[in-house]
């Protein structure tokens, strides 16, 4: 059960960071930061897939952009 856990969390990492990286464009990360709520810090280390979002995070990112679920995460909605 560990290994599947691990690989969905990996798979949800890699589409966040793709998604991230997309909706960022050509903004540095402060600029985004300013945008989303999350530090330039925390949007470079999500993009590189060193980081997680809580749920409450990822909400909070959400609302922000004005974005759904299965915009950030097409292959699993």
């Amino acid at each position: 059960m560990i290994c599947q856990h691990s690989g969905v969390r990996k798979s949800l990492d890699v589409q966040l960071a793709k998604y991230l990286r997309k909706a960022r464009g050509e903004l540095s990360y402060a600029q985004f930061g300013k945008k989303t709520g999350l530090s330039h810090t925390t949007l470079h280390r999500l993009e590189r897939g060193e980081h997680h979002l809580t749920l409450n995070k990822l909400e909070t990112l959400m609302n922000k952009l004005k974005i759904r679920l299965k915009d950030v995460f097409p292959d699993e909605c």
